[in-house]
């Protein structure tokens, strides 16, 4: 087999110059691939810096490779470097005030969306196979989507998040971003391992309720994909309401995830004192200010949602969504417009990760010329019929 070299990092997306972290099995699935893995997961002998310099500056270097990336390297996969992150992986734009915004190879002059960033945009550039990446509220998602490549959120609990650093551990997941679905797919069975269920999308249930909160051209474009798409599958499309609110999902999924965000984090916060960019700080000072009384108005929402996502993916029916608001946006947009843009594409992310679903994002429509991805979700326990059916999509075979 031919050593991996580490790539000359054309694009900003590694922290610190890449280079051969950990080479992989001689043989395998995923052998000669090269792997880059988000600076929120282990790497033996690497600072695991959560994209920022306080943060890592208090950590010592990994003694061992969190067990998903030891899964990947035992496929042959061959790490060449740590990938930038948004700060404690609490942002969706991909924009780091300390270590810079990847470039975006695919919407030049856009944001490469986060909060893994230099994942997506390593992969976009072709510098990467594959990448490892974490999606708590759509940090694989959404990035997948403004970089125009493929994003796996796995099922919750499927696939191993220990030497990860941590956001909110109930909706935290650990996945895979690649151009290649075949790649992913070879990725996404070695992270689950042996025994895991397999299967295929049976239907397609476009979610009215998402294409009604997207402007218009986002939903021609995602209903015209889907329409493709299930022709690719051979399987058949319905279009209509889920039975979701979107809005009180969305809120509830943040009262959730900020108040585990801040046990997570609100310790060292309060303790370090660290520079937080614009957007996180803010963010952490809200979680911290979340009560009893909002979670407890939260949990019965979160299992509305829960319930309809799970009602809706039975009998390997996929639902269909777009996976961000619209296209990647330019960077350095005022306030009012940044935090409405991550209100919007929350409303779509939220639910799968309230459910504990797993998610695809495929690169099958467009606006304006910039990409925009189609997400699918599945039931729990679906993920490989999901990522089948973006190989079958793209490849263009069927089933």
């Amino acid at each position: 087999m031919t050593a991996v070299p580490a790539p000359i990092d054309t694009v900003g997306a590694f922290v610190g110059p890449p280079a051969v972290l950990a080479v992989g099995a001689a043989t395998g699935p995923l052998a000669g691939r090269a792997l880059a893995v988000k600076d929120l997961v282990d790497v033996a002998g690497t600072v695991t810096g959560a994209g920022n310099p306080a943060f890592a500056a208090g950590r010592a270097p990994a003694p061992a490779h969190a067990p998903a990336v030891a899964r990947l390297l035992a496929a042959g996969a061959t790490v060449v470097g740590k990938t930038v992150t948004d700060e404690l992986a609490y942002s969706l734009s991909g924009t780091n005030v300390h270590y810079g915004t990847p470039t975006n190879m695919a919407a030049p002059g856009r944001v490469p969306g986060g909060s893994s960033a230099g994942s997506a945009a390593a992969v976009a550039a072709g510098l990467v196979d594959l990448a490892v990446a974490t999606d708590t509220g759509g940090s694989i998602r959404v990035p997948a989507s403004y970089c125009g490549i493929v994003g796996w959120r796995p099922t919750h609990g499927a696939t191993p998040v220990a030497g990860v650093v941590p956001l909110a551990p109930s909706y935290d997941t650990l996945g895979l971003l690649a151009r290649d679905p075949a790649v992913l797919l070879a990725g996404a069975v070695a992270l689950l391992g042996p025994g895991a269920p397999d299967g295929e999308v049976r239907a397609l249930w476009s979610a009215g309720e998402a294409l009604a909160a997207v402007a218009p051209a986002v939903a021609e474009a995602v209903a015209a994909a889907t329409a493709a798409l299930g022709a690719a599958l051979g399987v058949p499309v319905r279009t209509g309401s889920v039975g979701l609110d979107l809005e009180a999902g969305r809120e509830a999924f943040r009262v959730l995830q900020g108040r585990e965000a801040w046990r997570s984090h609100g310790a060292w916060i309060t303790a370090a004192r660290p520079p937080l960019g614009p957007g996180i700080g803010p963010r952490f000072a809200a979680a911290a200010a979340v009560t009893d009384i909002d979670l407890h108005a939260a949990a019965p929402i979160a299992a509305v949602t829960r319930a309809a996502i799970r009602a809706a993916t039975r009998d390997g029916t996929a639902l269909v969504l777009p996976s961000a608001a619209g296209p990647a946006p330019p960077p350095g947009l005022d306030h009012d417009a940044h935090t409405a843009l991550r209100l919007a594409t929350l409303r779509l992310t939220a639910p799968a990760a309230l459910a504990g679903a797993p998610a695809v994002s495929l690169p099958l429509a467009a606006v304006e010329g910039l990409p925009l991805g189609v997400g699918l979700v599945g039931a729990p326990g679906t993920d490989l019929a999901l990522v089948r059916a973006a190989v079958a999509a793209t490849a263009g075979t069927g089933r």
